[in-house]
């Protein structure tokens, strides 16, 4: 905790809690050993313990800064990719259904927790991946999540709602406002199966997961969080993925845009890692970028999954997770500060510590950079090795565009990855280790600038609400959910009949082309398209497409009445947003959405 760069960082996420399959209960570590309340670094005065607390390990280090820097928001994230598990339990019956008594359960002991160890300032959800898509999260998880498929957005929407209530009537009771976040997904494919992310609603922000956009879980090599699409990469060429109005979905910009459908941009905050994704054997491309490697099937190490890309291995996967043998998994996983040390020849002295026994420098690793994409990486053309990695120089212009569109700001995985360089280690050579080099651009970036976007809508909303309703329901699991037809209800909770007529409309977010309709006759059209392409080469420019259609002619809607229609879109959104009604002439916004505005149509 002492070498954070406290006075520059605005809120922390500690990882990770899990969920315990048994009770469904928040948990942590236990013993004199755990680093959450347990262990202690006596040879290190910076992070000495404070005797009065009833624990020690970095608990009581967050406790100490807590009381120093009393403005960083302390977050307890919940999952990450080895500890959701829990969540599908917990949430989800084996037959689907919501787990009522878990939800409860979880929520319930989230607060608690938050209580009892008062430095945490709320709750960080992150979820990997209450989606419908099919062996989606993590392979360990299967066994769990495959039963529940069909309704885990259902509770994961639940459990968001829960939570927020919870932390909410803790919040009167202790005097204290408790933040609800999440970490979001970025993959187009994820999210497919997450319906319209109905549960974005409760949230103070969410944080997305813009990275691991490609990885050596398949054989497709490309950048781990590009900014833009390039309209080549390789992944969406073999899937034919190109086919919707030319949108590339695997770069931070989609991401965004898709949130931005259903949130403002200062809830929002892009997710930049501070490590590497890397392949060997690459063939074809350009610099390795947009080649292949050769398919391998093992589950052993492909994690869990039938086949996977052959990642970098040896000296170039310094950070890396363990196979069901004990064996480093393949993947080109690095801290920013050793893939600086490859790019400039330095052998570096923590090669044992990180128990990497391929220490020899082979070939050199050739730094790269695509303006197009705000894509770094290295080419080491001797041993056909790929690492996808960040720089200063990617990191200001993602920076750049956070200040230009207004958004929140940047979510860090995570801060270990950060560099500078040390003279003195290396033997007295000097090598590049921990630092905040990247940290520091950021903070530039964001101490200058202006206030981030607190509206979602962008056109002049009508000043009165009509109290009618507009849900959408009925999608079909995330594999199957092509083209993407779920069912909008539009209800009328008025005292008064909706005339045959009626008109509605709605912005949907660019994430999807502009050429939504339905299956139901009503004559959806887009009437203004903040997309058209030819393509999204360097991003998008607007946030939003809207759409438009009237409830028949001959079908009025009496008072608790409902109509629905079936859409059809291509590729997923969050939202819709900025709905309104025209009755009679007169446009309304929905209460809904606006519930402090004056209800005209009650």
């Amino acid at each position: 905790m002492n070498n954070l760069p406290w006075d520059k960082i605005t809120h922390l996420n500690y990882a990770f809690a899990s969920v315990d399959p048994a009770t469904s209960k928040i948990a942590i570590g236990s013993g004199a050993a755990n680093p959450d309340t347990g262990l202690t670094w006596p040879n290190v005065p910076a992070a000495a313990m404070d005797p009065s607390l009833p624990y020690k390990g970095h608990f009581n280090l967050l406790s100490q800064y807590k009381k120093k820097y009393p403005g960083v928001k302390l977050m307890i994230s919940v999952g990450g990719w080895a500890g959701s598990g829990g969540f599908y339990t917990a949430t989800t019956n084996a037959d689907g259904s919501i787990n009522t008594a878990g939800i409860n359960t979880l929520a319930d002991s989230m607060v608690a927790f938050v209580r009892q160890y008062n430095f945490f300032d709320g709750v960080d959800v992150d979820y990997e991946h209450p989606t419908t898509n099919n062996e989606a999260g993590n392979p360990n998880d299967f066994a769990v999540s495959k039963p529940r498929l069909a309704g885990l957005m259902t509770s994961y929407n639940v459990l968001l709602k829960v939570l927020r209530q919870k932390l909410d009537e803790a919040a009167v009771q202790d005097n204290k406002y408790y933040l609800l976040t999440i970490a979001g997904s970025a993959s187009g494919w994820v999210l497919r199966g997450e319906e319209n992310m109905s549960g974005l609603k409760y949230l103070d922000y969410a944080s997305l997961m813009s990275y691991d956009l490609h990885g050596a879980w398949n054989q497709y090599v490309g950048p781990n969080a590009a900014l833009f699409d390039d309209g080549n990469d390789g992944e969406l060429r073999a899937g034919n993925a190109y086919q919707f109005q030319n949108i590339g979905y695997l770069n931070t910009d989609w991401a965004y845009r898709y949130y931005r459908g259903a949130m403002q941009a200062g809830r929002i905050n892009i997710g930049v890692p501070f490590y590497t994704r890397g392949w060997k054997d690459v063939t074809g491309g350009t610099n390795g970028l947009w080649g292949t490697t050769p398919l391998i099937s093992s589950t052993v190490t492909c994690a869990g999954t039938k086949t996977c890309g052959t990642g970098a291995t040896g000296i170039d996967n310094v950070w890396y997770d363990l196979d069901s043998q004990g064996k480093p998994t393949p993947g080109g996983g690095n801290p920013i500060w050793h893939a600086l040390n490859l790019q400039n020849g330095i052998v570096p002295s923590y090669l044992d510590a990180y128990k990497v026994t391929d220490k020899a420098l082979v070939g050199t690793y050739v730094p790269y950079y695509s303006s197009t994409m705000v894509a770094p990486w290295l080419w080491n053309a001797t041993k056909k090795v790929f690492i996808s990695t960040e720089t200063t120089q990617s990191i200001a212009a993602k920076a750049q565009y956070i200040v230009n569109n207004n958004i929140g700001g940047v979510m860090i995985w995570e801060m270990a990855g950060d560099y500078a360089w040390d003279a003195t280690r290396n033997g007295g050579k000097g090598e590049y280790f921990m630092g905040t080099t990247l940290t520091d651009v950021l903070y530039q970036a964001f101490r200058t600038a202006g206030a981030y976007g607190n509206k979602r809508a962008e056109i002049a909303m009508p000043g009165t609400a009509a109290n009618v309703s507009i849900t959408l329901g009925g999608w079909k699991l995330g594999d199957n959910n092509f083209p993407i037809n779920p069912v909008m209800t539009v209800k009328n909770n008025t005292a008064s009949t909706l005339p045959g007529g009626t008109v509605v409309e709605f912005d949907y977010p660019v994430s999807a082309p502009s050429d939504m309709s339905d299956q139901s006759g009503f004559g959806l059209t887009v009437i203004n398209a903040g997309y058209t392409g030819p393509n999204n080469i360097g991003g998008f420019t607007k946030n939003y497409n809207r759409a438009r259609f009237a409830i028949p002619a001959w079908q009025s809607l009496a008072p608790g009445g409902s109509v629905a229609l079936t859409l059809n879109y291509r590729l997923p959104i969050s939202g819709p947003a900025n709905y309104t009604v025209t009755v009679g002439g007169t446009k309304y916004a929905l209460t809904q959405e606006y519930p402090e505005l004056p209800v005209a149509l009650p």
